[in-house]
């Protein structure tokens, strides 16, 4: 039989180079890659694309688009945190390719599950503006695409340690795409209230959890085996993509949540069988390595569980 689960990945997201100092470094994906080598044979590899920008512009303004082209020609950063390279730009194109090749794959039914390890990660950029280390909107992306192939209704999960402010912006008046997320709150961005909650024919469609620094594992799991369940059923979706940041483990430098290897494990569990639509689940943070490795690894041992 042949695997479910696909796994994109490629050597052209190495060439973003952030310097030694950067916490997003192509070390991270040097670490997943060896957390993953013992699971291929069961996965189906598959090669993301680079994409057009006409595909950029369902999501971003041309403005934007041309400022990311411009800093990476130039290998000048964008912001303090958001660092460009000469190999940036097509890397970039790729990390959003990943999706668009993920949900094709879906929709010809030939895998159930697709794992993207890209990076620049992509959960931050709104529509005007890369930053928190993020050029394009990858999760964005597929989403948008996703509909112009027929998935009409878009869940987007985020459990990554910050809340994804530019996934949130881009969808909060749009009644077609839920997004809910789990973050740290006080934390970069500094979005992410309970109370918002989507905008116009948007309200309702927009779910916040924010926890204070410490929350582990006895806070942030039930959110998923007790509260998701419910959201999604109501929304419906039709295909279901997961902003899967890793910086929530209780390892990771740059956030202060205590969520345990195992608790990852459970989060993920209880997203997927929270829904039995198609999943895609795009790499954004997560910046121990070590730590990272491990939590991808068991990510698609749960999507392997079937």
């Amino acid at each position: 039989m042949k695997p479910s689960v696909a796994y994109l990945t490629d050597p052209v997201y190495l060439r973003h180079d952030t310097g030694e100092w950067h916490p997003e470094s192509p070390d991270r994906l040097r670490a997943i890659e060896r957390a993953v080598a013992p699971l291929k044979p069961h996965l189906t590899l598959l090669s993301p694309i680079r994409i057009a920008e006409t595909l950029l512009e369902s999501v971003h303004t041309p403005e934007h688009i041309d400022t990311v082209r411009f800093h990476c020609d130039a290998g000048e950063p964008i912001d303090a945190d958001t660092v460009c390279s000469a190999g940036s730009w097509e890397a970039a194109l790729s990390a959003a390719g990943a999706g668009v090749v993920a949900v094709d794959a879906l929709r010809r039914g030939e895998v159930h599950r697709a794992f993207c390890a890209v990076r620049p990660p992509g959960h931050h950029a709104t529509a005007e503006r890369a930053m928190g280390f993020c050029l394009f909107n990858n999760v964005a992306v597929a989403a948008r695409y996703a509909q112009s192939q027929g998935f009409e209704k878009v869940a987007i999960v985020d459990f990554d340690v910050h809340h994804g402010n530019g996934t949130q912006a881009i969808f909060y008046r749009d009644p077609s795409v839920l997004y809910l997320s789990t973050h740290q709150s006080p934390a970069y961005p500094g979005s992410g209230a309970a109370g918002e909650r989507g905008e116009g024919p948007g309200e309702g469609t927009t779910f916040n959890f924010p926890f204070p620094p410490g929350s582990g594992d006895a806070e942030l799991v039930p959110v998923y085996e007790e509260r998701l369940p419910g959201i999604l059923n109501n929304f419906a979706p039709d295909l279901l993509l997961v902003s899967a940041g890793y910086d929530l483990h209780a390892a990771d430098p740059l956030a202060q949540l205590d969520v345990t290897t195992e608790g990852v494990r459970r989060i993920v569990r209880a997203v997927l069988q929270a829904t039995d639509r198609p999943a895609v689940f795009m790499l954004e943070g997560g910046y121990n390595v070590e730590a990272l490795g491990e939590c991808v690894a068991v990510t698609i041992e749960e999507m392997l569980r079937g």
